[in-house]
């Protein structure tokens, strides 16, 4: 009879983060599909994140509210001064036989001492590349310190899940993790599809049917390179090109990123059919945003069939196949971005060419199958935790609550 290798599965996880359902962004979604996704295996999951008083969505999962202040500067992000008494018995009462953080705030440091405490596993998400935020800020001196205090808070977890090869490379160059798995991301394809273009749409928000439409979508903040953004719409309405700006999002630029871009459509935050038509009715999507982790954005244009220019940065490698789907510009200036847009501009045959070929790529990246990966690693995480000798030991008391199968 062959031997079989025990699987250790999961039964209860509790994931923390700082934003779960009061802002939408990419993280926050992929969370609440992952809790869905967990949910839907009959496993019980416990949210511990701030809320505000009105949410952006109905979340998915249970949400145990944890007592916050808004993040100063940024008021529409909440801040957790770490685990009051009363959320660490509820923690302590749900008896966790996994942890996932999603950021190292305090929030997440509480929770990683409390795992550490209790002797449970904790992994990690890494979603943001919060150690660039500073130079955005004219604070680029505190980028190393940031990234030092972010090494020490992810060494001390299991594994750390990052969304692409590349990013994975990046931070195994920097130390951050001796343990890097890749939680790839999703895209609904039932809703983001070529055919969601509306040309009545267009017309409705001002735009003329012999203008190109070139799209940003997400947060108006300024690590999302706002101002390249607009300085490249600048040298191509110089060069005689007949472009126009679609902004989809909102967020505290919002006000000088209208007069930075006058005649640019501003739709404000959208979101299912809404969100997709507008992908879908613009011509070029354009990213020139080095912070992100991945690029849900970037995934969700190319379901919609767009050509693409981003940043040759790590949210954008692994999905910009350079002179395929689009144009991936090797330094962060108006000039190579200009240049890419012009080139799809001008040239229909290689427009549709990276249309077909962003719509083609895009069917790699199922839910089901990005989700089901992450499972499995959770999986191995039981597994090696369970069987350090030491460990096992230390545990004898909780190691029923996860399960071998037989």
């Amino acid at each position: 009879m062959p031997f079989e290798i025990a699987r250790f599965e999961p039964r209860r996880i509790a994931l923390f983060s700082g934003n779960y359902n009061y802002v939408m962004d990419g993280p926050v979604r992929a969370l609440n599909k992952l809790v869905a996704n967990l949910e839907e295996r009959g496993i019980e999951v416990l949210v511990f994140a701030p809320t505000a008083k009105k949410a952006a969505f109905q979340h998915a999962g249970k949400l145990i509210s944890v007592p916050s202040i808004a993040l100063p500067g940024r008021g529409e992000y909440r801040v957790a001064l770490g685990m009051p008494k009363s959320v660490r018995r509820k923690l302590e009462a749900f008896n966790p036989d996994l942890i996932h953080l999603a950021a190292p705030d305090w929030l997440g440091h509480a929770a990683l001492g409390w795992a550490e405490a209790h002797n449970v596993p904790a992994v990690s998400s890494f979603h943001t590349r919060f150690d660039t935020y500073p130079r955005y800020y004219h604070m680029a001196w505190l980028e190393k310190h940031v990234t030092a205090f972010m090494r020490r808070f992810y060494h001390r977890c299991e594994q750390i899940y990052v969304p692409s090869p590349c990013m994975a490379q990046v931070l195994a160059e920097q130390d951050m993790s001796p343990n890097i798995g890749i939680w790839s991301r999703g895209v609904d394809q039932s809703l983001f599809r070529p055919d969601q273009r509306s040309m009545s749409w267009r017309r409705a928000s001002g735009i003329e049917d012999t203008e190109i439409v070139v799209a940003f979508v997400g947060r108006l903040v300024l690590e999302k390179g706002l101002g390249v953004f607009a300085d490249t719409l600048d040298l191509l309405k110089e060069r005689g090109l007949q472009v126009r700006a679609l902004i989809v999002g909102d967020g505290p630029e919002r006000e000088r990123f209208g007069e930075r871009l006058p005649d640019a459509v501003f739709t404000g935050y959208l979101n299912g059919e809404g969100l997709a038509r507008a992908y879908a009715s613009a011509d070029i999507f354009f990213n020139a945003s080095v912070t992100e982790t991945f690029g849900n954005v970037t995934l969700e244009a190319m379901a919609c069939g767009l050509p693409l220019v981003c940043a040759d940065a790590t949210g954008s490698r692994s999905l910009v196949d350079h002179g395929q789907n689009g144009y991936l510009a090797e330094t962060v200036s108006a000039e190579a971005f200009a240049s890419a847009l012009q080139a799809i501009i001008l040239d229909d045959d290689l427009k549709a060419a990276m249309a077909a070929n962003s719509l083609e790529k895009s069917r790699d990246y199922s839910w089901s199958a990005v989700l089901g990966r992450l499972y499995d690693q959770y999986c191995d995480v039981l597994a090696g935790f369970a069987t350090d000798a030491q460990r096992c030991k230390r545990k004898s008391k909780s190691l029923p609550s996860v399960t071998a199968a037989e």
